[in-house]
């Protein structure tokens, strides 16, 4: 039974376990072939797991992946989710030159469109890596096509975040027009934001306290929930020489991925970010009309 009738957006960020960014100093990309592969057996658990709940998604798909693996990106798009971009390399867009991020994210556009044969309308950030310091990051998607973002957490992390972003949908206008930004959730406890809805934070946290804050969350807003294909396997190779912080972040719990996903599908409603966006969207122009009235 669903607890909520706000529609929030479903996202995945289609990406192989040795690619986080975490993982960067002791896996570097020029190594990466020659990891196991997992995105295609991992990625179908999740269409299938969707598909069992009805439910659409987006699918953030990393380009490296889609150029190596396009039936998964045409099965991914003929389930009938939508197909968004999240970069070719996987590389922190703050460590990359405004040059090299518009290569990046027009060359993941391009290849994701002409697998999908969909418009590639929605982007997202490797480790939501869009802040204070890629100040040109929207205006460069604006000008490639993009019409909507997910990359920017409004909190403070060691990775990425920009606590003074707003936590809601806003529009952001750039020299190229508008794009609109559907951050990740946080909620505010005692002036302190806290982040929920995805990847770490929903298998760290115990699933009744992130159930607690997606309620609340929902009192007023959509949210956006973010999980990794990897995030399903808990057989994953291990990589022993990474940081403690992050293989902690990384591996607690990965059992307990699968029941709780389904048990959040069967507790929220959900829909690919665009249909989300554009619902609130319509929502929030019928509240004005009707306090003009």
């Amino acid at each position: 039974m669903q607890t909520t009738e706000k529609i929030n957006a479903m996202t995945i960020d289609v990406e192989d376990y040795y690619q986080v960014a975490a993982f960067e100093k002791v896996v570097s990309p020029q190594d990466w072939e020659q990891w196991e592969s997992r995105t295609v057996a991992n990625t179908r658990k999740i269409l299938q797991i969707l598909e069992s709940y009805r439910v659409k998604a987006t699918f953030f798909v990393l380009g490296y992946e889609a150029e190596r693996r396009p039936e998964l990106v045409r099965e991914i798009a003929a389930a009938g989710h939508e197909i968004g971009s999240h970069g070719y390399a996987h590389q922190l867009a703050y460590k990359q030159s405004e040059n090299v991020f518009r290569e990046d994210v027009r060359r993941a556009r391009k290849l994701l469109r002409d697998l999908s044969g969909q418009e590639v309308l929605a982007y997202r950030a490797p480790s939501f890596s869009i802040g204070k310091r890629t100040v040109w990051g929207r205006r460069v998607l604006a000008e490639e096509g993009y019409k909507y973002d997910s990359s920017v957490f409004p909190i403070r992390h060691d990775l990425y975040g920009d606590p003074d972003a707003p936590v809601e949908i806003h529009p952001v206008e750039t020299e190229a027009g508008t794009i609109w930004e559907f951050p990740p959730t946080t909620v505010s406890f005692f002036g302190k934001k806290i982040p929920t809805g995805g990847g770490g934070y929903f298998r760290i946290f115990p699933y009744w306290l992130t159930k607690m804050m997606l309620n609340r969350v929902n009192q007023t807003r959509p949210f956006v929930f973010y999980i990794h294909p990897w995030e399903f396997d808990p057989e994953q190779p291990r990589i022993v020489n990474a940081p403690l912080k992050s293989r902690f972040r990384h591996y607690t719990n990965l059992k307990k991925t699968s029941p709780r996903f389904q048990n959040l599908l069967q507790s929220f409603r959900f829909a690919p970010l665009g249909e989300a966006l554009e619902n609130w969207r319509r929502a929030a122009c019928s509240l004005i009309l009707s306090k003009n009235q």
